[in-house]
């Protein structure tokens, strides 16, 4: 009999997260009474157990949330698509620190340390399985986020980054809020639906759009979007677009001030300006205060662009015939899995 049962994988697909045990007077298959509570073991949630010095990621926590499941529910908002690939959620420290919400059906099952319940109506095809885990789908999901986001910027975030992880599209979001009249934050829920991109690459990303949309009120921009010149040549592709203008939004993190990254920046900015493009860029010091930093570097960046027509200009953001346009979800799912790792290698923000 062995002195500490092996926990299994959680599912053959993910190796790295455990399934918690329960109390087995044997400790065949998990860990006996005398010994659950000492040391070596933690509690996960109420009667389920690991060794204790089990590394306790992201997806592990989700993995022992779920396990208190009943069998008609599922994990849902954040937790829920970071289950299903959107690794922006749980990225951060407040993120990781989330409760983990499981929608269930009404009293099925008490909230715990980390663990949310809602009761709201669940329809059985909002419900699937990911690796061996019951979540929500990734639109029924996502809005659940939207809704009970802190504001419509927090909301429009999260849609974005589930859409960048390519787990669902803005057609596809509307569509499902659409069956949601008179729940709590649907028209929060609506209006990020709205204000999102499904090429956003960063939250600095959406969070720089929506100063440009929001706070200096100008026009909505294209993210990401390649450009070129009139031989084909690809100039670059910006954070943030505005066509008809002709201006170039860059939002500069940590990892632009790297010394390669920043000659690259530079040499970039020096190729949009020579194909006519008006350029500003936003950090990280500007999102205290960006009705007073940004915003005026945005207007005055406008107002001096050429606002050139189309015909006239000395770049296009229509692409060659030999460019693979990954712009949208439905442009992104269509690839396959050696050219998503090709095309889609170098996003980020």
């Amino acid at each position: 009999m062995p002195t500490t049962p092996r926990p299994e994988p959680f599912h053959p697909a993910r190796p790295h997260v455990l399934r918690p045990m329960r109390i087995d007077p044997d400790g065949r298959t998990g860990p006996p009474s005398s010994r659950a509570y000492g040391r070596a073991w933690r509690q996960t949630t109420r009667g389920y157990f690991l060794p204790a010095d089990l590394p306790v990621t992201v997806e592990q926590r989700i993995a022992e949330a779920g396990m208190v499941l009943p069998a008609y529910g599922g994990v849902t908002g954040w937790a829920a698509l970071r289950w299903m690939g959107a690794e922006y959620f749980g990225d951060t420290l407040d993120e990781a620190a989330r409760p983990v919400v499981l929608a269930v059906l009404r009293k099925a099952v008490r909230e715990q340390p980390g663990l949310q319940v809602t009761s709201e109506r669940i329809a059985p095809e909002t419900l699937e399985v990911v690796d061996g885990l019951a979540v929500t789908t990734a639109a029924r999901s996502v809005c659940f986020e939207m809704r009970y986001a802190a504001d419509v910027r927090a909301a429009t975030v999260a849609f974005d980054m589930a859409a960048a992880a390519d787990l669902v599209s803005r057609a596809e979001a509307q569509a499902y809020a659409d069956t949601l009249n008179g729940w709590i934050g649907i028209p929060q829920c609506r209006a990020a639906i709205a204000l999102g991109s499904e090429n956003s690459w960063s939250p600095m990303e959406v969070e720089m759009r929506l100063v440009w949309e929001i706070d200096a009120g100008l026009p909505t921009p294209l993210m990401n979007t390649p450009v070129f010149d009139r031989a084909g040549r690809h100039i670059g592709t910006p954070d943030l677009l505005d066509v008809e203008a002709g201006v170039v939004g860059e939002y500069d993190g940590a990892l632009h001030l790297q010394r390669r990254r920043r000659t690259a920046d530079i040499d970039r900015e020096h190729e949009f300006r020579r194909a006519g493009l008006e350029y500003f860029t936003m950090t990280a010091a500007d999102r205290v205060d960006p009705l007073r930093t940004v915003v005026p570097r945005m207007l005055q960046t406008r107002a001096r662009a050429r606002f050139e027509p189309e015909a006239t200009r000395g770049w296009t953001v229509d692409p060659p015939a030999w460019w693979t346009p990954t712009t949208t979800v439905e442009q992104r799912r269509r690839l396959g899995e050696q050219d998503r790792r090709r095309l889609l290698r170098g996003r980020a923000g």
